[in-house]
Parts: structure tokens; sequence; C-alpha cells
């Protein structure tokens, strides 16, 4: 019966008969399938938002229906059915699966990636926003999907004059400006481009905005660089590989050199005798933390220096702002050390930034990772 149900979901057969509501207002659609879906269930915006020249999508026989969707904006017609079986891939609505199937869209005469992210539940923690790692997450896929649209790459981030030449790329620093965290339900836009940076480096830059209202979410900009796969050596960027790149170079910054929290002395105003230091050893990566490149993924690093952060930062404060240098690769052996030294305003309150250094070192003493994060009070939030 349960397996009945299921397929008729996918694959409608003429003897479904319903009536269905074709009202839409205020973001709510009442009984828009034979399985009563809640009406608040898709979260569209109100119909005021929508601008008069969005263009709709007419996608015929979904489930059985007749719909129209545009940003934001769904309106039943009718119910029809269909002696065809449709696939999943067929049926594309406006987000949820041509998105959730879909590798973006190429914007800006052709230099810049479009994705769509939803933020699902198991995405958010227990302040019910989406966690940082999830972000990054998100800023990895577009990136990754980029070269892939582009046809420049088709093997996790390497070119095929790379391939070639067995190099890869690895992250060398990374800058992250967060404005604000998404919650569960809502869907972000990525935006990302490549561009470059001095002789042997590539910038990858990345904007997260509200897909409803384009209210800026983060911004980022990272540098990698040219590692061989083999030697695990550094190498330098070869002519064969820029000329690859280069076509699709975007020359836009979105974060400032003064934004960097390594270079410049953020930490003047705070007393370094008022400093505390937390410390936490034993950290192995698992197996599902290693990237195709053999080495722990990069956001598996971030995981690392919120262990050695204070529960109280974590629940009262958000990370606001964050510049991580990347020294050395941790492997499937490797056993990690996060040390976070936290440094208090002699004038601190509750409303007041905090600034934290990190380290993550081998259990040689090598330094893998140089980090240092601001956090912003928490923003009230809530379900519903």
């Amino acid at each position: 019966m349960v397996a009945s149900i299921v397929m008729s979901a996918f694959f409608p057969t003429s003897s479904v008969k319903t009536s269905l509501s074709k009202t839409v207002a205020n973001g709510t659609i009442e009984n828009p399938s034979p399985f009563n879906f809640p009406s608040k269930c898709c979260n569209f915006p109100p119909q005021s938002t929508i601008s008069k020249s969005t263009t709709c999508r007419v996608i015929s026989n979904v489930n059985g229906h007749i719909v129209t969707t545009g940003l934001g904006k769904v309106a039943i017609h009718s119910f029809t059915t269909s002696p065809t079986k449709r696939t999943l891939l067929d049926q594309q609505s406006d987000f949820t699966l041509h998105d959730a199937f879909g590798f973006g869209r190429i914007v800006q005469d052709g230099f810049v990636l479009n994705q769509n992210f939803l933020i699902r539940s198991y995405d958010i923690g227990a302040d019910q926003t989406a966690s940082i790692e999830t972000l990054m997450k998100h800023l990895q896929e577009a990136a990754l999907n980029q070269g892939r649209v582009f046809g420049y790459s088709d093997s996790y981030g390497s070119t095929r004059e790379m391939i070639k030449r067995n190099i890869i790329f690895v992250f060398s620093k990374m800058q992250l400006a967060i404005d604000r965290y998404p919650s569960w339900g809502d869907i972000v836009t990525v935006d990302t481009w490549i561009a470059s940076h001095g002789k042997n480096g590539i910038r990858k830059e990345w904007r997260m905005r509200d897909y409803y209202s384009g209210q800026t979410i983060l911004r980022a900009t990272s540098v990698v660089v040219l590692m061989n796969k083999l030697t695990r050596k550094f190498v330098k960027l070869p002519e064969e590989v820029r000329n690859e790149l280069q076509p699709y170079f975007f020359e836009q910054r979105l974060i400032t050199e003064d934004e960097d929290l390594l270079e410049h002395n953020h930490h003047q105003k705070f007393n370094g005798d008022n400093a505390e230091k937390n410390i936490v050893k034993g950290l192995r990566p698992k197996w599902g933390d290693l990237d195709p490149n053999q080495h722990v993924n990069n956001v598996k690093y971030i995981e690392w220096i919120l262990e050695s952060v204070p529960m109280e930062i974590l629940e009262k404060r958000e990370l606001a702002g964050m510049t991580v240098e990347f020294r050395r690769e941790c492997r499937k052996d490797s056993v990690i050390q996060s040390e976070t030294t936290i440094y208090y305003s002699d004038s601190a309150t509750s409303a007041t930034l905090i600034h934290c250094d990190h380290l993550l070192s081998l259990d040689s003493g090598v330094t893998a990772l140089k980090a240092r994060t601001t956090w912003r009070p928490k923003r009230a939030t809530s379900i519903g």
C-alpha cells in the first residue's frame, strides 16, 4: 500500500481523480495535492513581493497537475492525467528539482556561476540557524561546480593539464565575513568566480545571499596553490594551466585587505593580560573527513578550530569574521591539537566583539593551521 502511494506520486495514472484548490495567496497553497501537504510547507513569499517582470515556466503534468512556477509563485490551474510515466529529472519545478539536481547557471557575461541551496533541518544547530560548516560546504560545492559547468574541470577541481601533471589545488588562505546565518527552510544563492593571484596562485571569490530578498549573508575569498599529488610538494603554476583558467578570470574582490584579520593588528584594543587559553588534544580525522585528494577537507579544519572554543562563547555568540592560513595538510594518520586564545576588551560587555587566535598543530609540533576569528552576540532566532 505504502509503495503504491509513493509510486503514484511520481507515476500518475488515469484512475486518480481529485479536485484541487486554485487559490494561492500570501504564501499559502490550499490543498496543493491529493496528499494534503501542510499549507505553509513551501515557504513561498507573498505575491506582493513578486516582480511584474517575473518570467514563469509552465511544466505540464507534474504529478498529474499543470503547474506554473516563477520566483516564489506557484499556481495550480487544473488537474490532468497522463499515461506517460515521468521521472524526477523530467519534472523540473522552480527550485525543488531544478536546483536540487543541477549544477547552477552561468551569469555576469559568462564569468560567474550562480547556484541555489536549500537549508535543510540537518543543516541547523541548537540556535536554529545553519552552522558555519554547512555554509562552507555550500561554498565548496559551488566552486567545484563552476569548473564543471564552465568546462575547464571534470575531476574535483583539477583541469585537464593539471591531471596530466599529477597536480592538485590546495587552500593556502581563506577569509570570511558573515553578516547573518540562514535558518531552516531558507534558500540561499551562491555566486562564485575565479581570479588571478600573483604568479602562482588562483583566487576564488564567493557571495552568498538570500534567494528572495537578495540580502548578503556572507562574503568569502580564498587563495589556492598547486601541489604535486605524488610528492605532496608545492609547485609553480604551469603556463598551460594558467591558459586554461585565464579566460574565466573575473577580477572583482569582495573582501578588502583591511579585513584580513591576520595581516592587521586587530588586537590593539585588547589587553593581553585578560587573554584566556583553551587546548584540546588528540583530535583525529575519520575516514569521511578525507576528500578525493587523500587529505582532510578544509571544512574539517574549521570544525577542529571550534573544538577548543569555550562553550560559553558558542552558546552566546556567533562567528562574525575569520581569516585562516593553511600551513600543512593533514592526512588520515594525523593527530591534531586545537588551541584557542580568547582576547577580551578592557571594557568588555555582552555587546562587544571578542577576538580569538587559533592554532592547529600536528603531534610533531608542526603548525598545520593559523587563524583569527571575531565573535559577536547572537541575534534572537525562532522557528515558524
